[in-house]
């Protein structure tokens, strides 16, 4: 542990010696004959900055080795990871974003603030990241081998199910839970990239270092999608949209005594915002990744539908599941298909699916680098 000195204003170094259980370094001179200030860097498997200020960004941005951290930063050939918190002035300050910008293309992975309570009566962008969620980008770090190969790119990912409103209460929905999308911004995080992810409704929370644009019906989910279009380098499709809505919605509670035994709605399709997203691309920008959940009787069958889906579209790369054999909404593990334009098709193990993002991730790097 590396205490900067601000940190130790605000805890004693007898206190955070007393919670780690070990030794803190604190200086660049401290048992200088082991050189700490380069074997710190050296011998580390992760850094992880929490919080890294303001000022900590612009000093790694730009090589300044004033304290030891600053030369632990240089010296360190690991994956580094940055958890910012600060006002969200300084945040949303122009200096700041190009620190952030800067150390992202360099493969340092800089969290997204949260949004919330700040010091004061403050509120905004700048709170520091949930600490769970900070864990979960920091192993997802150690998990996979060290690689910035997303490094600047600007991602879009969509994840969880749609739901159309039938009336102020009620409304059709889908049992996606929203876990691979999940586990897709997580990694293109660890990766280096920059993610938004339009979150329709999810069993669970999105994670730390993403932007979140929070949407329920499936027209919004396509607005903002095509809001995002020209603005990022890759789209990712995982979101279960649905196919039809209801035509009317009421505008009050449909009351059991007023509607007799049965409701009868009649439904109209919505958009297919996976073609539209297709024809309005400009040439090959943004690369595009649409999801395909089919019930098939065997892989063959999923291949035929799944390319029949590719060809529709018109998509960069198609992802297909088989939703019938196997519990996959919720579950932890998928088995995928990934299937190119020019008729290949990868298989993917049934893994966890951080292991299925990573491979997803894979294949969207190669088809970047043969556009």
């Amino acid at each position: 542990m590396v205490p900067t000195d601000a940190a130790l204003r605000f805890v004693g170094e007898a206190t955070w010696t007393a919670l780690s259980g070990r030794p803190i370094a604190t200086s660049v001179w401290q048992q200088s004959h082991e050189v700490p200030h380069v074997r710190l860097g050296q011998q580390a498997d992760l850094i992880l900055v929490v919080p890294a200020t303001a000022d900590l960004l612009a000093r790694a941005t730009h090589g300044i080795a004033s304290d030891l951290l600053t030369n632990v930063l240089l010296t360190a050939r690991c994956p580094v990871l940055l958890a910012p918190a600060m006002h969200t002035e300084m945040w949303q300050h122009p200096a700041t974003a190009a620190n952030v910008s800067r150390l992202r293309e360099r493969g340092i992975v800089v969290l997204e603030p949260d949004t919330g309570r700040l010091t004061g009566t403050d509120s905004g962008p700048g709170r520091l990241p949930d600490p769970v969620q900070i864990v979960n980008a920091a192993a997802d770090l150690l998990r996979r081998r060290p690689s910035s190969d997303l490094a600047g790119l600007r991602i879009a990912i969509s994840g969880g199910g749609t739901r159309e409103s039938w009336d102020p209460v009620r409304y059709l929905g889908n049992r996606s839970s929203g876990r691979q999308a999940v586990a897709l911004a997580r990694t293109a995080v660890s990766r280096g990239a920059e993610v938004t992810l339009v979150a329709a409704a999810m069993d669970v929370p999105a994670p730390a270092g993403v932007r979140v644009l929070r949407v329920e019906a499936a027209a919004q989910l396509e607005q903002a999608m095509v809001d995002l279009l020209p603005v990022s380098e890759v789209i990712v499709m995982a979101a279960a949209v649905a196919d039809y809505r209801p035509e009317q919605a009421a505008p009050s509670k449909v009351k059991k005594e007023d509607a007799g035994d049965e409701v009868v709605l009649r439904l109209t399709q919505t958009s297919d915002v996976l073609a539209r997203l297709c024809r309005m691309r400009a040439g090959r920008r943004p690369l595009i990744v649409g999801f395909a959940a089919e019930t098939a009787g065997s892989s063959r069958e999923l291949q035929r539908l799944a390319a029949a889906k590719l060809a529709r579209k018109g998509c960069d790369l198609l992802v297909a599941n088989d939703v019938g054999a196997d519990a996959v909404f919720g579950s932890q593990e998928n088995a995928v298909m990934i299937l190119a334009p020019d008729g290949s098709t990868v298989e993917v193990p049934r893994s966890g699916k951080d292991a299925i993002a990573d491979a997803i991730w894979d294949h969207v790097v190669l088809g970047l680098a043969g556009a």
